[in-house]
């Protein structure tokens, strides 16, 4: 068993390290306070193949591993979770679907621009009435000769605002249930299709949140990926694949918690001393430093299986659950070392704070994940 990563996988990790720090790092405080989605940092992400990771390069993707992905995700979200959230919805929802059940057709309609950054992707599942359970959605798309009109409301959609390309869950039968539930790609611009209201979020501020409307939007029958009927099947795959991207940003988001308060812990001095040299400092950071390698572990398995071609279903919800709830733990602790400078918005433990309680929550709760570790375990 090996732990080292290659040359190859350290040489990506760097060029997502640095952009990071020079590009993206001067930004942050701007971005959220404006509630900016950055359009342009994407696209130069978009440049150096971070927004096609695991697409096969003639479709326009990167071509590189779910190893890769996590060390990207990992070093962006280290310095802002905001646009951590965002190049993981795009790859791990959007464009996975579409290069997972679309037909050849449309992955070279969608895929170049997707991959390439020139164009932004969403993707619809959660409703008003359905989170959790998300089986139990309302939206319709009724087949109309070689047409499906499309009528719902899709809720808490990253992106919903700002994408040019979308992909959206819909019954096609509403008999069958979860089994009646289809997939379809459109395009911003589509009759039918409105922006409602963008969330005003606690926080992940300059990652975009909003409410979308169909309204009797019509998508010719060439739109719908893959077989009616298999919507819900496919979006439980793309589901777990995209949990160990989160996994991975909860990983960044607790490691840039770590940072913070190594550095602040060593220059701040209190009755003498620096807090780094009081046992009580040392011990929150050694539980720090622990807890986040365990859950880099359990997000790199995670990757390896994917890689490897195996089920990756218990993996990706240990690791996703694991990793949210100890970044969380790690944020709380590196406000608490901070003291009062840890509340204001001069010090970045404020906004990781901030940022990082939707891990516990998106993609599914750690309740669900739980749902999925114990049926996984007491199934066999």
């Amino acid at each position: 068993m090996d732990f080292k990563l290659s040359v190859e996988n350290e040489q990506v990790r760097e060029l997502a390290r640095n952009f990071a720090r020079t590009e993206i790092a001067p930004s942050v405080m701007k971005f959220d306070e404006a509630q900016e989605f950055p359009m342009e940092l994407m696209r130069k992400m978009g440049e150096l193949g971070f927004m096609g990771v695991t697409v096969p390069e003639n479709y326009g993707g990167a071509g590189l591993s779910y190893l890769d992905y996590c060390s990207i995700v990992e070093e962006i979200s280290r310095v802002d979770p905001s646009v951590g959230l965002s190049m993981a919805a795009h790859n791990g929802l959007c464009v996975s679907h579409l290069y997972n059940f679309a037909g050849d057709e449309i992955k070279r309609k969608y895929l170049p621009d997707l991959s390439s950054g020139r164009k932004i992707g969403a993707w619809g599942l959660t409703e008003p009435s359905s989170g959790s359970d998300s089986g139990a959605m309302r939206t319709t798309a009724v087949r109309e000769g070689d047409y499906y009109v499309i009528n719902g409301t899709k809720q808490f959609t990253t992106h919903g605002s700002v994408a040019d390309t979308i992909v959206v869950m819909a019954l096609t039968d509403p008999s069958k249930g979860k089994k009646g539930i289809s997939a379809f790609v459109f395009e911003k611009g589509t009759p039918g299709f409105h922006v409602g209201r963008k969330e005003n979020k606690l926080g992940m501020r300059a990652s975009d949140t909003a409410t979308m409307i169909f309204d009797n939007m019509r998508l010719p029958k060439e739109n719908l990926v893959g077989a009616e009927g298999d919507g819900f099947k496919q979006a439980l795959q793309v589901l777990d694949a995209g949990r160990i991207g989160i996994a991975a940003l909860a990983v960044g988001v607790a490691q840039g918690a770590l940072d913070a308060s190594v550095k602040y812990a060593t220059e701040r001095v209190q009755f003498g001393k620096t807090l780094s040299e009081f046992q009580a400092i040392q011990w929150k950071i050694s539980d720090m430093a622990t807890k986040i390698d365990a859950a880099r572990l359990l997000a790199y398995k995670a990757a390896f299986l994917k890689d490897s071609g195996k089920n990756i279903n218990l993996a990706a919800a240990t690791a996703k659950y694991f990793a949210s709830e100890v970044a969380v733990k790690c944020t709380e602790e590196a406000v608490q070392i901070h003291g009062g400078y840890g509340f204001t918005k001069d010090f970045p433990v404020e906004k990781l704070y901030r940022d990082v309680k939707l891990l516990t929550i998106g993609e599914g709760t750690s309740e669900i994940q739980k749902m999925v570790i114990a049926r996984s375990i007491l199934d066999n």
